[in-house]
């Protein structure tokens, strides 16, 4: 890992610590770049638009000539399940703006893909908000309004800043929470931005409300099985999730 790599392909942003470790071993640290190889690099921006602007912009400013947004998303399609790879065809935000990906660079990455034998929704629209949604009904209300089948806070944000300089953009998601799955609001106070534990915020929360012990093991377990397809997918389009031919 360097403080100042050099990039000459593909600049990765992702939010949480987890995903980053999807793409490497090495540790990585919030808001700074870490070479993965062939001129690849990744970004850990964390939770949100912000984050994700960010950190694709310092991508692009340290040599980046690609951007992709790699990482989970929740569903919106009852049809997506837990562990479920997403190469989404474009990328709607709550502004309305609409996002394409790069064809050329899609169809590479989409049949590297098909020879993992991992499912994968391509025909797809992907819905990029500024905030979570936490619940089965606001899911629900999102996929009838913005007519998507997936959920994340990143990739719009990072589509805008590829589309500004530029750039060509790719997003791959694995789903994490399904459509009738509902995350607790307050075990929210029980991770950081960058989605690790803080322990003592987290004790805090379970000793105010203990039942929520019993929605853990079912959320490790879909975060498991999102990390475990985002690290097969990355390994099978690597280096550069396909962008090399």
């Amino acid at each position: 890992m360097s403080d100042a790599p050099t990039i000459r392909t593909v600049g990765i942003v992702v939010a949480l610590a987890a995903e980053a470790r999807a793409l490497t071993s090495h540790r990585v640290y919030p808001d700074r770049i870490t070479s993965l190889m062939n001129g690849t690099a990744l970004s850990l921006g964390g939770m949100g638009p912000n984050g994700a602007q960010r950190a694709a912009h310092a991508l692009v400013d340290a040599g980046a000539t690609a951007l992709a947004a790699f990482g989970v998303a929740g569903a919106l399609d009852a049809g997506l399940h837990s562990g479920a790879l997403l190469c989404p065809a474009e990328i709607v935000d709550d502004e309305g703006h609409l996002y394409t990906l790069d064809s050329a660079w899609r169809a590479r990455l989409l049949q590297r893909l098909a020879n993992t034998g991992l499912p994968v929704s391509a025909a797809t629209q992907l819905l990029s908000l500024s905030v979570p949604l936490l619940t089965a009904a606001a899911k629900r209300a999102a996929r009838d309004h913005y007519a998507a089948d997936a959920v994340d806070m990143e990739s719009a944000a990072v589509a805008a800043v590829a589309a500004a300089r530029g750039l060509p953009f790719i997003a791959l998601r694995a789903i994490v929470d399904e459509l009738d799955d509902a995350i607790p609001a307050t075990l929210q106070a029980g991770i950081d931005a960058w989605g690790r534990p803080r322990p003592f915020n987290l004790i805090a929360v379970l000793g105010r409300r203990p039942a929520l012990l019993a929605d853990l093991p079912g959320l490790y377990w879909r975060m498991r099985q999102a990390t475990r397809t985002l690290r097969a997918a990355a390994h099978a389009a690597s280096p550069g999730l396909g962008w090399n031919a």
